[in-house]
């Protein structure tokens, strides 16, 4: 029996565990070379708060808004946690009856939802400025029954300082978060109304954690991208900051460049399943990645990969060796020579098979046809896009919401 296990560290941190517990459920998120600190450093620079397991924007308000309700019926710390998620699984019906309801989180499991919306959500919060509670979720419970004596002794007035405990007495949100429509939460839709979506859109572009990111710059300008499968296609890319667009040029080549050891792994576990479609079909993907890589060989290789470096250890100064090692090992042998042929180099793939083993010890599929029941034909194959797909979503309820006639 396996179990993640974590005591009560940073919000950042717990949150990172839980997103890899979901992540296992999602194919095209998988992580099986463990390059994800690297992609998830420019995701976090790109789009800060996001994760790839929100759906809808406006949870950002319906949590916020579901624990300022029970806060005002001063819940207490004994009781939040259980109040707190009966109130969330009673939105799923209610969403479930409105007129915009795609990405109910819950939809099937109801009220045995493991993962609520406030914990896929708590983090994104804090970022954009909304959750001014600067702690996990469960702080935060433990936090309340202080935080009612403190109102009470100052006649629930907040900024005020606590002569006895010498803290501020702060609120848990933000001073400025938009009102919730009067039916709430008896009735409740994941459409944005205009007042909501303008209120998110000034959040994301005041919020210190969001200034000068590329979340701040889209929503700015204010255009919809849902037929843009990548970022750095956006058709107004050279009007970004330069730092902006350094970055997403940074991005792209590794995105680009590393995308064919995810397809040779897959190639890999599909000759050694004797399943002739899989590996027809990972051939011919590897076989269009090295024509696209081909294509911007002059461009791969004038890359700066110091400058690179820098930039993904800005955003996680814990990226390892063995990451950095494999990754640029690969793209030695990808730069090296005609990638068209590294799908049959013994080398390369001893390169994938040594890799996996190095991260996954005994769990390693290569090999090891137990390990491999467990694989579905299809695992982290697709190409990094750095979030780029649910901020996608995200921006499109903004703008949809700022564009609605209702307030």
């Amino acid at each position: 029996m396996s179990a993640f296990v974590w005591l009560d560290y940073s919000e950042r941190d717990r949150r990172k565990m839980l997103d890899v517990v979901d992540l296992f459920k999602e194919h095209d998120t998988r992580d099986e070379l463990g390059l994800g600190a690297i992609r998830d450093s420019f995701a976090d620079q790109f789009f800060p708060g996001t994760s790839t397991i929100m759906t809808r924007a406006r949870y950002f308000l319906l949590v916020a808004w579901t624990y300022q309700r029970l806060e005002r019926q001063r819940v207490t710390s004994a009781r939040i946690p259980e109040r707190g998620r009966r109130a969330e699984t009673d939105l799923i019906e209610a969403i479930e009856q409105s007129d915009d309801k795609e990405g109910n989180i819950g939809k099937y499991a109801k009220t045995t939802l493991k993962r609520l919306p406030s914990s896929v959500y708590w983090h994104g919060l804090n970022v954009w400025g909304i959750r001014t509670f600067a702690g996990a979720q469960s702080q935060y419970h433990r936090s309340l029954d202080r935080s009612y004596a403190q109102l009470h002794r100052h006649g629930g007035r907040v900024t005020e300082r606590d002569a006895e405990h010498d803290d501020l007495i702060a609120p848990n949100w933000h001073a400025g978060l938009v009102l919730p429509p009067e039916a709430f939460p008896d009735e409740c839709s994941l459409r944005l109304t205009r007042a909501e979506a303008q209120y998110l859109s000034e959040r994301i572009r005041l919020s210190p954690q969001c200034a000068g990111t590329l979340l701040a710059e889209l929503v700015a300008r204010h255009h919809h991208h849902e037929d843009v499968a990548f970022v750095w296609q956006l058709p107004y890319l050279a009007e970004m900051p330069l730092k902006l667009r350094e970055m997403l040029e940074h991005a792209r080549n590794f995105s680009e460049i590393t995308h064919g050891a995810p397809l040779l792994y897959n190639l890999i576990l599909a000759e050694q399943e004797r399943w002739d479609e899989g590996v027809e079909e990972y051939r011919e993907r590897f076989a269009a990645w090295a024509q696209l890589v081909t294509g911007r060989s002059s461009i791969l290789k004038a890359w700066k990969r110091n400058r690179f470096w820098e930039l993904a250890r800005a955003g996680n100064p814990r990226i390892s060796a063995p990451t950095y090692d494999f990754s640029n090992a690969w793209w030695d042998r990808v730069l090296g020579t005609d990638p068209a042929t590294l799908c049959d180099s013994q080398a390369v793939r001893a390169l994938i098979r040594d890799r996996e083993r190095k991260l996954k010890t005994d769990l390693a599929r290569i090999g090891n046809p137990r390990a491999r029941e467990l694989w579905n034909g299809d695992s982290g194959s697709a190409q990094l896009e750095y979030r780029w797909l649910i901020s996608q979503r995200l921006l499109g309820d903004i703008f949809k919401g700022l564009e609605a006639s209702d307030a």
